[in-house]
């Protein structure tokens, strides 16, 4: 057995690229709530709202990027020059810089960090057996969303009034570049380009499509103008970073059991009864009175939870429906959808918050829910039930991590089809 081949067999050879994104991932959680937070409270509340749509903007440019760079310096080396972009980002916001240049480093870090994960899931997917890629890649998922809640808890401990938020992500993130700059792993193959082909994924499953669409806007404005909302009926800083932590937990309580239940039903009827969870929560936002915080994060975190199974599910729902050789474009179709969808629907809500009032996010929420939902039900009439066969395991995913492994390495379309016929084997 060559060396390779013992890195590779081995669930501790990964440890490197977990313990780094997670770690890299408490810097992001606490970014996440500082700049809305501070940038709200001193009066710029644009460019709070405006910070949402480059984060994902920036994002997309990280998607179509991430294949040529990682081609021309390898794995190792991008990592370590995208966390040197991260910093940057958080050094412009701690130079106590104009409110614009707030806006650009958050576009700078929307880029690094989409990098960031395609960087992970490519090696990730790499690095592990058929196994036990499965368990490796929720646990990843799993770690790195409650580092960011944990990163958003940690900001509430610091002052907002000084630069030391931002310095502590600086910390982090440095600290982040070590255990993978010390790694031994092999460096993956050269990735395959960016693939798009949307007429390939609405004829493979127009459902899981409009379904990622959707999660893109709904995930991108839940998480980004929630602080924004809160802070501006007067949330205390801790409180702010305490209901961002518990939104975090909404992939545990929400989507997880959810997932499960997908595998059992049609997931499109999941899908349903999800749109349906997120209107409820919705119409709570508007009615539940911030003075009653506890019951303020409980709807949160359904509504949290919520958006982020539309995401999973309807990935699962469009892998299910696609052959092999068509796995490596609907990823970076889905992906570059995502992103795009990410980056209009704030952007609509930044212009159209100052006309209709502060909770303009959560209209848009509940409309975009009851627009996918009324389409889930015309898709049903028209086609009838999925067949069970059709099915892959439901993974846990998050919206806030771009699912970009088969975009990055040849090797994952046959993988992820020979891992999808053991599924249907058994």
């Amino acid at each position: 057995m060559t060396a390779q081949a013992q890195v590779r067999v081995s669930p501790l050879s990964i440890a490197s690229i977990i313990i780094s994104m997670t770690i890299a991932a408490i810097g992001s959680g606490i970014m996440a709530t500082y700049v809305p937070f501070v940038l709200t409270q001193s009066g710029e509340t644009w460019a709070a709202r405006l910070a949402v749509p480059a984060l994902a903007f920036g994002g997309l440019l990280g998607c179509v990027l991430a294949g040529p760079l990682i081609r021309r310096v390898g794995h190792a080396r991008l990592f370590a020059c995208s966390m040197a972009m991260v910093i940057i980002g958080a050094v412009l916001i701690a130079a106590d810089l104009p409110a614009a240049w707030w806006i650009l480093a958050r576009a700078i870090y929307g880029a690094a960090s989409n990098v960031n994960f395609i960087i992970a899931q490519s090696w990730l997917n790499h690095a592990a057996s058929n196994e036990w890629r499965g368990r490796a890649m929720s646990f990843f998922y799993m770690s790195f969303v409650l580092a960011l809640g944990g990163g958003a808890w940690l900001f509430g401990q610091v002052p907002a009034d000084t630069n030391l938020a931002p310095l502590i992500v600086v910390f982090v993130t440095a600290l982040a570049i070590l255990p993978i700059g010390l790694t031994r792993l092999p460096n993956p193959p050269a990735p395959a380009s960016v693939s798009v082909n949307v007429k390939m994924a609405w004829k493979i499953s127009p459902v899981g499509l409009v379904g990622v669409l959707a999660s893109g806007g709904l995930s991108m404005v839940v998480q980004g103008f929630t602080p924004i909302y809160a802070t501006l009926n007067g949330v205390t800083q801790g409180e702010v970073a305490l209901l961002m932590l518990v939104m975090q937990t909404g992939l545990l309580f929400i989507q997880y059991p959810l997932g499960i239940i997908s595998d059992r039903l049609d997931r499109r009827v999941v899908l349903l009864f999800t749109c349906g969870l997120i209107v409820v929560a919705g119409i709570a936002a508007l009615m539940v009175s911030f003075t009653t915080f506890v019951l303020l994060m409980i709807v949160f975190l359904v509504f949290g939870g919520a958006v982020e199974t539309v995401y999973s599910v309807a990935n699962a729902h469009a892998n299910d429906r696609a052959d092999p050789g068509d796995f490596v474009p609907l990823s970076s179709t889905l992906l570059v959808a995502w992103s795009t969808a990410a980056t209009i629907v704030p952007l609509a809500i930044t212009f159209l918050a100052p006309e209709f009032g502060q909770q303009t996010f959560i209209y848009a929420i509940i409309l975009v829910a009851i627009a996918y939902g009324a389409y889930i039900v015309f898709r049903l009439k028209e086609r009838g039930p999925a067949p069970e066969d059709e099915r892959e395991s439901h993974e846990m995913r998050s919206a806030q991590m771009p699912n970009a492994a088969t975009m990055t390495e040849p090797g994952a379309a046959e993988a992820q089809a020979e891992a999808k016929a053991q599924a249907l084997e058994g």
